[in-house]
This record gives structure tokens, sequence and C-alpha cells, in this order.
């Protein structure tokens, strides 16, 4: 059983700027979202990042969603927050597998987000990990974003050249430079 394994949880990320995350959760299941919400907002907090919370009908639509707010305002990061509980037929697993890439794609795109879509075959799993006191999905979501913010601070500054490419500085523009200029 999950809940008997002992896992290593990475200290919290320090930041010396504030951190501004959007929790982004589909409410389909109200007791679990709110518990996983209220585990996230203790890590942001924690961390002294502020949040705004953004409700969707379902795990689908959280991806578009943080694409939304990405292109349209400026959090840092993303938390995404929601439940699929396996039915009785396959669209459990269109919407695990959909949520689940589609949120995979953006992060490869660059976009800081913590997963929390929970994906569990009853009610009973998905209670265990959403409480706070427990499992704290929502919390371990929101503190993967805030790792994922925290390493982009850290290398988003560095700039190098890519691949034969000069670096930027290296570049002259004609006539601006000591070298010979032609009409």
């Amino acid at each position: 059983m999950a809940g008997q394994e002992q896992h290593y949880i990475m200290p919290r990320a320090v930041f010396d700027k504030p951190v501004k995350l959007a929790i982004v959760m589909s409410p389909y299941y109200k007791d679990i979202a709110d518990n996983m919400l209220a585990g996230a907002q203790a890590e942001i907090e924690a961390a002294g990042g502020s949040y705004e919370v953004v409700e969707v009908p379902g795990a689908l639509e959280i991806p578009t969603a943080i694409a939304i707010a990405d292109r349209s305002s400026n959090f840092d990061g993303f938390v995404a927050l929601g439940c699929v509980i396996r039915g009785e037929t396959t669209h459990y697993d269109t919407v695990c597998n959909d949520s689940s890439r589609a949120i995979q794609l953006l992060g490869l795109q660059g976009l800081c987000i913590g997963n929390g879509i929970l994906t569990v075959e009853n009610r009973k799993q998905a209670e265990v990990r959403a409480d706070p006191a427990d499992q704290n999905k929502g919390g371990g979501a929101a503190a993967a974003a805030l790792h994922l913010i925290a390493l982009t601070r850290k290398w988003g500054a560095q700039t190098k050249g890519v691949g034969f490419k000069a670096p930027s500085e290296a570049i002259q523009l004609a006539g601006t430079g000591n070298g010979p200029r032609t009409a």
C-alpha cells in the first residue's frame, strides 16, 4: 500500500523575490478538490508566495485554462488540481491520459506546472491522497511547481550561444563596427 512507503521529500524551495501561482482546479469532486486546494495553499504560503484560484468544470479543461492564463497573465507557475475516479466506461482512460499529456506538453514548452490531478480506482484512494494530513498531493503539486520556478529562476538569467550561433553581443550590424564599410 502506497501510504506505508517512505518517500524522500525535497526541502522547500526558497525565493529571493516573491512568486505568484495560479491554482487551476476542477471541483468535480468538491470535497476532494477542497482538501487538495488546502494543501496547495499552505505550501505556497509557506514558501512566501501568492496565488489565484481558478475553477474549471473538469480535468480536461485544466491544461487549456493553464495555457490561457500563461498567455494572458503574469504567473510564475501553475498548480493543476483535480480528481478522476475510474468508472464503468473507458472515459476514465481518456481523461487521465489526455489531461496528463497536455500538462506534460505545456511543461516541455517551459511552463512550471505541478500536476496534482489524481487518477484513482475509487473514492477512498482519492480521499487519502487529497487529505493534507495524509498524502497531501495538493501540497506536493504546489511544491513541484515551486521547485520548477526556482530552477527556472536559477537558470533563466544565464545566456549562451545556441549551437554554432554566436552570442548576441558578438554580432555587429553593418556600419556599426570597426570593420570596413561598403556602400
